[in-house]
């Protein structure tokens, strides 16, 4: 009888330890064979995983570019209901502008851009010889004890190597297929950004509607409240650019800049980094002047020197308003992050994502720690 009765004991411990594996000690101790198996087909799945994204990387960022267009013009679209359009009009009104500065860049702007990038490297020899010839360079090379000499020659010899843009270009067919590329993508990207333009509402609504009901109400509320920040930031980010762009060029072409163009261009994807975007434009924009004479250098650094100041004080707080709050060392260092690791497009995102991490914690995280 007592033997009966010890075996039926262990049996009722056995079955309550399968029922609740941690009152043996732990999970894994009641069934090692099995929950090995199932973490090494977790292991192997997030490898699959990996290898799937780092094979669709490119179809991933344009639908990552195109996804961020969408919010950059969503304001735009909510400004225009604001002036009595309705959503669905608004929306066509937006698509078409956006069709419209997309022909505009490849019809007019592109090719003079082209044309004087071109004319830039084939003159660059030239310039190099003026501004050795001219007085002050003696000069101030004597002044920088030859330093500014080795300087400009290491330059011209850089940017004069056709083994230099061989090797950017990865040889002439990868060139041209990377232009292929670049093409096939952009049209990609702007196909997408219109359906996505077209559908934001719907697809907020679907991404809401998998989320339980009893939290639905409270997601809605901060994932609404970080994509109005992150399309404040976006569409303000490229109206401080374009302005940008369009005062260097201005500024550039009346020192006498034979390519202000260019470097417009230059300055309206370069000041999309943000805080330092205009401090390497600047620099930029005064080491090119240099080459048609120091005085000319000298207003173009001045001058932008004061527009810097403009846009701090004056510019940014009425085009970005309250659209992003994120302390000054975090900005630099989402921007550096981002720069990393999606170049200028993941330094010009990483400031709003920021922002709506920083959001989470302070309304989320942190009440819900105060509360333990």
């Amino acid at each position: 009888m007592t033997r009966v009765n010890t075996a039926d004991r262990l049996r009722r411990r056995s079955r309550a330890e399968e029922a609740d594996p941690a009152a043996s000690g732990s999970l894994f101790a009641s069934r090692p064979f099995r929950w090995g198996f199932i973490v090494t087909l977790g292991v192997l799945l997030a490898l699959l995983l990996a290898v799937a994204l780092v094979n669709l990387q490119s179809v991933v960022l344009s639908v990552f570019i195109a996804a961020f267009v969408a919010l950059g013009l969503d304001p735009l679209i909510r400004w225009f209901q604001r002036r009595g359009m309705s959503r669905g009009l608004a929306i066509v009104v937006v698509i078409l502008l956006f069709v419209a500065v997309v022909v505009g860049i490849i019809w007019i702007v592109l090719p003079p851009v082209i044309a004087q990038a071109t004319a830039l490297v084939r003159s660059i020899p030239n310039m190099v010889d003026r501004v050795q010839d001219s007085g002050w360079f003696d000069d101030a090379n004597l002044a920088t004890n030859g330093l500014l000499g080795n300087l400009v020659t290491g330059l011209e010899d850089l940017l004069t190597d056709p083994n230099l843009w061989a090797t950017v270009g990865g040889g002439a067919l990868a060139f041209g297929a990377s232009v292929i590329s670049a093409v096939s993508t952009g049209f990609f990207v702007v196909v997408l950004s219109i359906y996505f333009i077209a559908t934001l509402d719907a697809t907020k609504r679907a991404c809401y509607s998998l989320v339980k009901a009893s939290h639905r109400v409270r997601v809605q509320g901060y994932a609404e409240r970080i994509m109005e920040s992150v399309g404040k930031y976006l569409s303000g980010m490229v109206v401080l650019a374009f302005m940008n762009a369009v005062y260097s060029t201005i500024l550039l072409a009346a020192v006498g800049v034979p390519f202000a163009l260019v470097l417009g261009v230059v300055a309206l994807f370069v000041t999309l980094i943000p805080l330092i975007g205009t401090v390497l434009t600047t620099i930029l924009m005064t080491i090119v002047t240099l080459f048609v004479g120091p005085t000319q250098a000298l207003i173009v650094l001045v001058l932008m020197l004061v527009y810097m100041q403009v846009e701090a004080y004056i510019l940014t707080p009425k085009v970005m308003g309250k659209a992003v709050q994120v302390p000054g060392t975090i900005v630099l260092i989402s921007a550096l992050a981002g720069g990393t690791l999606l170049g200028l497009l993941g330094a010009l995102v990483a400031i709003p994502i920021s922002a709506g991490i920083l959001l989470i914690i302070r309304e989320i995280v942190i009440p819900r720690q105060q509360r333990l």
